[in-house]
């Protein structure tokens, strides 16, 4: 935190928390003025409505740059950066959030530094295997996404039952 908040002090970084009544105000003032944004102790998932920011879904209507956050239209100033920050050891992201994100691990352990040096060895000599494994990571992302469909259409399933569950032949 203190590295960014060094890093981006003579921007006007705005700090906010996931928690905090007025976060998306804050962040379409600070989208539309272009000032940074840390955001600070996330844990292992995220408020959805980040969604449009993490993806960067800035488009141009009328020869402006607009980014929809929420219900609002916000334009959008290149100078803007969102910054995000946890204070868990050692967070586990969804692929899907790793992917929309740089994510830069400031805390330094033997372990964690054995397994950086261990994916920098595989991927220089055997970079076949790092390419099996992204291609892994991604078919269990959305192994999990088949998963939660079918759960949520068994439960909806259960929920609209009016009779015996085993006589439906669905």
């Amino acid at each position: 935190n203190n590295w960014i908040k060094n890093l981006e002090r003579g921007n006007g970084l705005k700090v906010v928390k996931l928690n905090d009544g007025n976060l998306l105000r804050t962040l379409e003032n600070c989208i539309r003025v272009g000032v940074p944004v840390l955001l600070e102790n996330v844990g292992e998932t995220l408020d959805p409505a980040l969604d449009p920011i993490l993806q960067k879904q800035v488009y141009k209507k009328a020869g402006r740059l607009l980014l929809k956050l929420g219900d609002t239209e916000v334009d959008y100033d290149m100078n803007f950066k969102f910054y995000i920050t946890t204070k868990l050891p050692n967070p586990h992201y969804m692929p899907e959030l790793q992917i929309r994100t740089t994510i830069i691990n400031f805390t330094v352990t033997p372990k964690g530094l054995e397994d950086q040096l261990l994916v920098d060895v595989v991927r220089f000599e055997r970079a076949e295997l790092e390419v099996q494994k992204d291609t892994l990571v991604v078919q269990i992302a959305e192994g999990q996404g088949q998963l939660k469909a079918l759960q949520d259409k068994i439960l909806s399933l259960l929920a609209a039952a009016d009779k015996n569950i085993l006589d439906d032949e669905v």
